[in-house]
């Protein structure tokens, strides 16, 4: 029996992540000159995407195989385990942001573009599985690309175990990737819940809570302490709702829903520029097209949208 579907974009990735291969250079490396291994290369950050076939189709990730990477200069390139499919293929991420407009010039002219991820999911352009992946190679090369150097003697580090370990020569740390987590949540008091705004955000556009967790504090402490900072509202109670992977560059969101003590707040005016609190009535209305316009949710890309939805389904 597996896990439930989480309805969060990014979530919901198929791959066996096989960690336990990581730590072997000989299956790696056949694996990487196997003809049936497939590659996603990501240009600054941008997966290649490949057109519909035929309208309404869909757009598809631009799985490469071993000899087309090679021809792009694999060897030189950061290259980092994904996983295995469900049809037994080793998948890998390949940067090739070292490559001048690879859209036009080489072997990939004219096959695909290299879009943004967030555009991409927002447009509902791939499946959610697709999507996951993506978010994991885009962790994955984007921390690789920030941290090349030892943060304890500021050596060049080198891969280690297939990508999932960085290793000074120098003094022998080990660096790992990082996962940031973050706390997002929604107030709510009865048959109401609290949402706020920012000022640089589109007019009528509110959202749930969010800030980082803090070294030494628990996620009910994080979701207490941020509603209390932004919001002036106190917590009394916190329930987990759901998770979803955000990789802008790699940070976990951890979606909450808050047990407020009151309906009392006092904005602090400087993460939010507003915030009102909505009958799950009112809720429910916006939801379907019939607010008063004065006010408007996330879409389902986000997470907020998610934890906003079940409130206004009870």
């Amino acid at each position: 029996m597996g896990l439930p579907e989480n309805p969060n974009i990014f979530a919901n990735n198929p791959l066996d992540r096989a960690s336990y291969r990581r730590t072997d250079p000989a299956w790696i490396a056949e694996q990487l000159a196997a003809p049936t291994s497939l590659f996603v290369p990501l240009w600054k950050l941008r997966p290649l995407i490949l057109p519909e076939e035929q309208e309404g189709a869909g757009k598809d990730v631009g799985w490469l195989r071993t000899a087309v990477i090679e021809e792009l200069g694999g060897e030189a390139a950061t290259t980092v385990f994904l996983g295995i499919n469900r049809r037994g293929k080793a998948l890998f991420a390949v940067d090739i942001s070292h490559l001048k407009d690879p859209e036009n010039n080489g072997p990939l002219k004219g096959l695909g573009a290299f879009e943004e991820l967030r555009e991409i999911a927002m447009a509902g352009e791939l499946p959610p599985t697709e999507l996951a992946i993506l978010a994991q190679a885009k962790s994955m090369i984007d921390w690789h690309a920030r941290h090349g150097f030892c943060s304890v003697c500021g050596s060049e580090s080198a891969i280690s175990e297939a990508g999932y370990k960085r290793v000074c020569p120098t003094c022998q740390a080990e660096h790992f990737p990082r996962t940031d987590p973050v706390v997002i949540m929604l107030p709510v008091f009865g048959d109401k819940c609290f949402v706020g705004r920012q000022k640089i955000w589109p007019k009528g556009m509110y959202s749930a809570l969010a800030g980082f967790v803090e070294p030494g504090e628990s996620i009910e402490e994080a979701v207490a302490r941020e509603v209390d900072e932004e919001a002036g509202i106190k917590v009394d109670r916190v329930s987990y709702h759901s998770t979803q992977p955000w990789p802008y560059p790699s940070s976990l969101m951890i979606g909450c829903i808050a047990h407020a003590a009151s309906e009392d707040f006092e904005i602090d005016g400087v993460e939010l520029a507003g915030g009102r609190w909505f009958t799950r009535e009112e809720v429910q209305a916006i939801f379907a097209g019939k607010g008063d316009g004065t006010a408007w949710f996330p879409p389902p890309f986000a997470i907020a949208h998610q934890l906003i939805k079940a409130f206004a389904e009870g």
